[in-house]
């Protein structure tokens, strides 16, 4: 069969655009033995892809000119030729997207559960940034009951479950967003208890001053810039200042002075700590445990924007720079 697939054209500077992007067709012989054939259905788009396409390594292999793209992806198995582990009609989780199909031979890939969601959550909710907002926060934010926890990025994919985790273990939550429907959705929705919408807010650090006259304990971080400035204003002794993203910086060609008020880390005894969702792997069966009782609960919600049809990749993906997504970007494929 033929299947279409991005690839990167050109290194992007600032915010990728068409120019950037290959859409190449290829044909898929027959499974071999040991092989099967992957149909994609629902392919995700997240800001950390932006950061491979520089050509540079880091905590993963940067992209090559020329090279196919990678992503989260959910596919059905429609033929397999001897695989003792997968057989025709099992749904898959891998990181083959940016593409319509695929051979494997089972490496790389995870069978998933439909009962326990629907499909495209688990590259959503249930998937990738569900898990790093469960690690990010429980791990390196160690919230206790009755703390502020406040979340950038916080309409977004991981930012939203951030703030809901935040809300089921007592604390008080700031969430902000740029948009008038994300600030709904984190009031009425989410339940947060205060929001800043940063894209009409003149003096962000005075917002968050009113929104927490008391200071905060915990900042989840997902965009970095001017909200990590204000976050480290706002923040109480010993606070904790998790490092999730940076996407105000990502498409960056010359690096912008960081923040200007770090002095306060030794002052207020703060401590800063990155980390990366590969650290949680292991945590996948109990995040999924939890979910499982906060959402028949009713405790835990998301949201999703949805685009159709391969060739949208590219524009779902710098949609994530413009602010176009509500929870979690996703593009699906017809069956």
């Amino acid at each position: 069969m033929k299947s279409r697939e991005f690839r990167l054209k050109r290194i992007p500077h600032g915010i990728p655009g068409d120019g950037d992007f290959e859409l190449a067709t290829v044909d898929l012989p027959a499974p071999q033995p040991g092989q099967m054939l992957v149909r994609n259905l629902w392919l995700t788009v997240d800001p950390y892809m932006r950061g491979r396409m520089t050509g540079k390594d880091s905590y993963v292999p940067g992209w090559r000119v020329g090279q196919t793209l990678e992503g989260g992806a959910i596919g059905r198995v429609i033929a397999a030729e001897g695989n003792t582990k997968f057989k025709p009609g099992d749904v898959v989780r891998s990181s083959f997207g940016w593409r319509e199909a695929y051979l494997s031979d089972g490496k790389g890939l995870e069978k998933i559960d439909p009962s326990r969601g629907p499909l495209q959550a688990f590259v959503g909710a249930l998937g990738m940034p569900g898990l790093t907002a469960y690690g990010g926060l429980l791990i390196h934010g160690r919230p206790k009951a009755g703390e502020t926890v406040f979340v950038s990025g916080a309409a977004g994919a991981v930012g939203s479950i951030v703030c809901q985790i935040a809300k089921i273990k007592g604390c008080r939550v700031i969430g902000s967003a740029g948009s008038k429907a994300k600030i709904d959705w984190l009031k009425n929705v989410a339940k947060v208890d205060a929001t800043i919408d940063y894209r009409a807010t003149p003096d962000l650090p005075k917002a968050l001053a009113a929104a927490a006259p008391d200071g905060i304990d915990v900042y989840f971080d997902n965009v970095a810039g001017p909200h990590l400035e204000a976050a480290i204003g706002a923040m109480r002794m010993h606070g904790r200042i998790v490092m999730c993203g940076s996407i105000s910086r990502y498409n960056d060609d010359v690096a912008k002075p960081g923040p200007n008020n770090l002095s306060l880390v030794v002052g207020r005894r703060l401590t800063i700590e990155g980390f990366i969702v590969s650290d949680h792997w292991n945590q996948m069966g109990e995040f999924l445990d939890a979910m499982a009782g906060w959402i028949a609960a009713g405790q835990m919600k998301w949201q999703e924007t949805i685009v159709d049809g391969l060739d949208k990749m590219p524009d779902a993906f710098t949609g994530l720079f413009r602010g176009d997504n509500l929870g979690k970007m996703l593009v699906r494929l017809p069956e």
